[in-house]
């Protein structure tokens, strides 16, 4: 069973949008994130830190894959944020209490919850804009029509 869910999970990553994988990405922090906070109660360091590693790799990534160029001033609050939650990440990994961990997983449901929202967003627009387009061919084709008829 677990042969046709890894194959499952490959399929999903392979044929994925951009937009998809960036939510996929902030839900396996989040994932990893509470999975690390679980371990830091259970006083399991080992898994505490294996999980810590894996969200500090994504949000890594989140921050090396900004474009500074076309971002500009959004791109760089987010590399702010990203350096923010790094730091809190190596804080996490000393501390016991959970404080730090919170901190990062809060701030990553946020983001999360924005990306997805601004996805559902850029998806409306294009499918009006489609239509839109849509309305307007259909207009100049019986536009077309009406005055091939009318010479006829």
């Amino acid at each position: 069973m677990n042969g046709y869910n890894n194959q499952y999970q490959q399929n999903q990553i392979l044929f994925a949008s951009p937009e998809h994988i960036l939510l996929m990405l902030y839900d396996g922090a989040i994932r990893f994130g509470k999975q690390a906070r679980i371990a830091c109660k259970n006083e399991n360091l080992a898994l505490k830190l294996e999980k810590i590693s894996k969200v500090f790799a994504i949000v890594t990534e989140f921050s090396n894959s900004l474009n500074h160029q076309i971002g500009g001033e959004i791109a760089a609050d987010l590399d702010g944020l990203y350096q923010f939650m790094l730091r809190e990440l190596g804080k996490a990994r000393v501390d016991n209490t959970g404080k730090h961990l919170q901190t990062v997983i809060e701030l990553l449901e946020g983001l999360r919850e924005t990306w997805a929202q601004a996805i559902e967003i850029n998806r409306a627009e294009q499918a009006m804009l489609a239509e839109n387009q849509q309305n307007d061919h259909a207009y100049e084709s019986k536009g077309k029509q009406a005055s091939i008829s009318a010479a006829g």
